[in-house]
């Protein structure tokens, strides 16, 4: 079985991480999406509410592919959470080169802890390159329509937030 790790904060999940993870179910018999709990990152929505928002939007995703998919959340290092789910590659998105130089550096770093953990670059959907969750929030906070960025239920989370 192909078990890959998709980690990130998904503070919130966009359309972007939507289209990475639907990508990668083509690659992988289980996909785990490691939601990360990162306290220097602040994040907006708590923990158990970013879970919540990924497998309600990839419930539909994972019977659509085949892939199993499952929502994990971890505080530990990625390469260990990669050996405690069973993962040979981590999955992760490239939007422009500035994402590049950070995660060779990542992929530099993992391959010393374990070098039998496989990293794999998906580019971004050229439609949603410039989605970053970081800006999606600004604009929610700012009042403006993210609705482009993200889907309507992530949307809703959005706007009750800043109300």
């Amino acid at each position: 079985m192909r078990i890959g790790l998709y980690p990130g904060t998904f503070d919130p999940v966009t359309l972007g991480h939507i289209d990475i993870i639907t990508r990668a179910c083509a690659l992988v018999d289980r996909l785990v999406i490691g939601v990360a709990i990162n306290r220097d990152k602040g994040p907006l929505f708590p923990l158990e509410e970013r879970v919540e928002m990924i497998e309600s939007e990839c419930a539909a995703l994972g019977d659509r592919t085949g892939t199993e998919i499952v929502v994990h959340p971890f505080e530990n290092l990625l390469i260990d959470c990669a050996r405690d789910v069973g993962a040979t590659m981590i999955l992760r998105g490239l939007r422009a080169v500035a994402d590049f130089e950070y995660e060779f550096q990542m992929v530099g770093m993992n391959r010393a802890l374990d070098a039998s953990v496989e990293t794999v670059f998906l580019m971004a959907d050229a439609r949603r390159q410039a989605i970053a969750s970081k800006l999606v929030k600004e604009i929610a906070r700012l009042g403006g329509d993210v609705s482009s960025f993200v889907t309507p239920g992530v949307r809703d989370r959005l706007v009750a937030k800043f109300d």
